[in-house]
């Protein structure tokens, strides 16, 4: 069983709250569009029994989740992982327009914090 069929397992059996790393790391190491739809179901299904969101909700949710969370990794990973789930970073934007110099984010950063 691979790590991304534990998580999911993981998603599909509890009934308690998952924390961000248990929900989103298994995401940003997914690199096939099978596995990424896939996961996305769970992803779904746990935030709508777990939490009591609607499906749209849920998605939201994930989507700009998963498109922050992404930003943490290199800027391979987080392109793969926009471009998996057709996300973007909420303050970087998409990858693929380019990533920001540390300078760069930083000021996005402060622009987005006043």
């Amino acid at each position: 069983m691979t790590s991304i069929d534990e998580a999911i397992k993981q998603m599909n059996t509890t009934d308690k709250c998952l924390t961000y790393g248990e929900v989103l790391g298994p995401a940003c190491e997914i690199q096939t569009q099978e596995d990424a739809d896939k996961y996305l179901v769970a992803v779904l299904a746990y935030h709508q029994r777990v939490h009591g969101k609607t499906e749209q909700e849920a998605r939201e949710l994930f989507l700009e989740n998963v498109g922050y969370f992404s930003g943490y990794y290199d800027n391979e990973t987080m392109a793969r992982v926009q471009r998996l789930f057709n996300t973007a970073h909420p303050i970087f934007g998409k990858a693929m327009d380019g990533i920001p110099t540390p300078e760069e984010a930083f000021e996005m950063g402060r622009r987005a914090s006043i």
